[in-house]
């Protein structure tokens, strides 16, 4: 552990990859809003949105969520364009997506250092604990379409090899000593930091970055983003049902994109805070000391590297004390589920189907549910491959 946080060099280019979970859109909400004030301290922000998503996935040759339009080419060499408009000036990228670099590529690792800037690339990792990060996934998760139950998942993440079913990307980000070790070789450890990050101290993060990048104290602070709120167990089993539906009637994944997570969960989200009374996402036992022993595993593994660690790394092969509740059934409130049907509502009137052809013959009555819900999706998907 290390409490020195030493200011980076003037005309550093800072790369935070994230990975997921361990307060990404915190800090690029407070960067992104402190964005015209960073350049009297000789830092820049390049980009114009909060989140260079498409631009990483680009460059790490990732496949967009499901049903998003793919990132290409241009989104990456854009992103690289106002990187170098910043001369020589210290600058920040930050996506959590850097993280999904393929662990059997180095070659793509190694063009992307390259390209942002060689040897004044500084690489920045943040962790938190792997039982804390698990439920906040599998949730993100079933918001990009995944049908599993959260135990089976964890079944299959902790104790079925090769661990990678049905979502290979969650070690590829959080097995984060070797996240840590493919970022190292392509920079040298002496240009990694690693952040511990500290859930009960919630300025912590970006007083961190403030001390990096040579800003003043309370200068970076947290931006609210209802949007980004993990889903209470009540409503990604909602959700996660509705996947099951989706996917067994065979409706587009463009339509998904649009009317489910853009739509349904959205609005969902913003228009609804969770309560006390709302059930969260529990995680086992048996699973949160398996988390710990691979976070010890990952703690020693890192200590062995040479790269920079700020913050105690303890937490982060802890074992929690059981919460000592009794179990609660999850039962989901009448008007949330009515706000995400308003939201799938809205999404599809937000893009109004013509109807060009004559009327059929049979009524809607007459009809089946499941052939309903396949020609709306049907349509809606055609309005917007016209778009």
């Amino acid at each position: 552990m290390e409490t020195d946080c030493t200011r980076l060099p003037a005309g550093t280019r800072l790369l935070h990859i994230g990975p997921h979970k361990t307060g990404t859109t915190s800090i690029q909400g407070a960067l992104f809003a402190a964005k015209d004030q960073l350049p009297a301290h000789g830092v820049e922000f390049p980009g114009h949105t909060r989140h260079p998503m498409e631009a990483a996935l680009a460059a790490c040759a990732r496949p967009a969520m499901m049903g998003d339009i793919a990132p290409t080419d241009r989104h990456w060499t854009t992103l690289l364009q106002q990187v170098h408009a910043t001369g020589g000036r210290t600058s920040v990228v930050s996506s959590e997506f850097f993280a999904d670099a393929d662990a059997e590529d180095e070659e793509t690792i190694g063009r992307i250092v390259e390209q942002l800037g060689g040897d004044r690339v500084h690489i920045l990792v943040t962790l938190r604990p792997l039982a804390k990060i698990m439920p906040s996934q599998w949730q993100q998760y079933v918001q990009n379409g995944l049908r599993m139950g959260y135990e089976e998942w964890l079944e299959h993440m902790l104790r079925k090899a090769p661990y990678e079913q049905p979502n290979p990307s969650f070690w590829r980000r959080h097995r984060h000593d070797r996240l840590v070790e493919r970022w190292a070789g392509a920079v040298g450890p002496e240009r990694v930091t690693v952040v511990v990050v500290e859930d009960r101290d919630r300025g912590g993060l970006m007083r961190t970055f403030e001390a990096l990048l040579g800003l003043p104290e309370n200068l970076l602070q947290p931006v609210p983003d209802t949007a980004n709120r993990s889903l209470t167990l009540a409503e990604t089993e909602m959700l996660r049902n509705l996947n099951k539906e989706f996917r067994g009637n065979g409706l587009p994944d463009e339509l998904y994109s649009r009317l489910v997570r853009n739509g349904a969960v959205m609005h969902m989200k913003n228009a609804c805070s969770p309560t006390p009374q709302d059930v969260k996402i529990s995680t086992p036992r048996w699973a949160v000391e398996a988390a710990a022993g691979i976070g010890a595993e990952i703690i020693d593994r890192i200590a062995r590297m040479g790269v920079r660690v700020l913050g105690d790394p303890a937490p982060l092969s802890a074992v929690p004390e059981p919460a000592g509740q009794e179990p609660q059934e999850p039962r989901i409130a009448p008007e949330v589920a009515a706000q995400a049907l308003y939201g799938a509502l809205a999404a599809a009137a937000a893009a109004p189907v013509r109807h060009t052809a004559s009327a059929k013959a049979r009524t809607v009555h007459q009809t089946s549910s499941v052939e309903l819900v396949k020609v709306l999706g049907h349509r809606c998907l055609k309005k917007l491959r016209r778009h």
